[in-house]
């Protein structure tokens, strides 16, 4: 996206450029300043995002969810370690549950990996979800285009942590992560068709407890039955799949297992299908895309002009005056018409 030539530079677009220089150059200030403002949706986030979305795309997005008590941010630590010890720099978005009064983010994971805070390699970020289902929060994937225009060289998300409506993260990320813990039981079978599915690798984390291994077990055996028949060597005539995701163990509080982890996260960028990155690419467009999309258009029903009109179809609706389908489909054609 290019700026436009005939508008007119104003006080956001000459902040908005302040910032998006100083984020390239490594001010890791001015970098919280804008992914602040990309938080908040605000006139100078859109403005900067317009100089460094071409600048994005070099950077690995990872996905790192999974049900509550896997121990995903303490993994995220042990992945931080361990990309510092081979000398890559890596961002971290973490999205937290929001206050119900300040809307602010709840467990605050940059408290639990204050041992990067003064590592100029390492960039944590704490976001609020909002209420927003699937996980994150609905200004993840252009915090995560800021990080990449800034130069990172990998950029993991975590997710809040709530169970199988945590799919939404594949379509934000290149590689999707999905952690279990030993001996879930019945709680693998409510899980597998969502996490399970969007898994491109499938982690068993506190490998040190009794039931990790046959919990693996498990999970292999379920992704093989899962597996499309062209996986199983079997005659398919439904359009390929990748194949089923890796299983791996770890234990993120000693570090045991996540150098593997990291080369099979590696290993997936590198041999991934040409087909299927680009699929990829389309769903993460189409992700970021609608979610501004229905952003403004929420916006626009609530702007002064339209606030009268949009609360009386609500109050039909309210009322049982008008079905809420035909109440979405009149606010529609009122803003296409652009007659409020």
């Amino acid at each position: 996206m290019g700026e436009t030539p005939t508008s007119t530079p104003g006080p956001a677009d000459d902040r908005a450029a302040s910032l998006a220089q100083a984020a390239i150059r490594g001010d890791r200030r001015a970098l919280a300043r804008l992914l602040t403002a990309v938080e908040n949706r605000s006139s100078v986030a859109e403005a900067a995002m317009r100089r460094l979305y071409p600048m994005a795309g070099s950077a690995h997005l990872v996905g790192i969810t999974g049900p509550p008590g896997a121990g995903k941010s303490t993994l995220v630590a042990a992945l931080i370690a361990e990309l510092r010890r081979v000398g890559r720099t890596v961002a971290v978005i973490a999205v937290d549950p929001s206050s119900p009064i300040t809307g602010g983010a709840l467990l605050g994971d940059r408290v639990r990996m204050q041992a990067y805070a003064d590592d100029d390699g390492v960039f944590i970020r704490s976001m609020a979800a909002r209420g927003h289902a699937g996980g994150l929060a609905s200004s993840t994937g252009a915090a995560a285009a800021v990080l990449d225009a800034a130069g990172f060289d990998l950029v993991l998300v975590e997710t809040v942590g709530t169970g199988q409506s945590e799919v939404e993260v594949a379509a934000a990320a290149d590689t999707t992560v999905v952690l279990e813990a030993p001996e879930m039981g019945d709680e693998v079978q409510a899980i597998k068709a969502g996490l399970l599915e969007v898994a491109d690798l499938v982690v068993v984390n506190k490998a040190d407890k009794p039931g990790a291994q046959r919990t693996a077990s498990q999970l292999r055996a379920m992704l093989v039955a899962a597996a499309p028949k062209s996986n199983r060597g079997e005659a398919d005539t439904d359009r390929p799949r990748p194949k089923r995701p890796e299983v791996l163990l770890t234990t993120a509080a000693t570090g045991a297992g996540v150098p593997e982890l990291l080369a099979a996260i590696d290993r997936h960028r590198a041999t991934g299908h040409v087909a299927i990155a680009e699929t990829a690419r389309l769903a993460r467009a189409e992700a970021q895309v609608w979610a501004i999309l229905a952003d403004r258009l929420r916006g626009r029903l609530h702007a002064p002009g339209t606030t009268a009109a949009t609360t009386a179809i609500l109050r039909d609706v309210a009322d049982h005056r008008l079905d809420p389908y035909a109440a979405a489909d009149a606010l529609l054609e009122s803003l296409l018409r652009g007659d409020g």
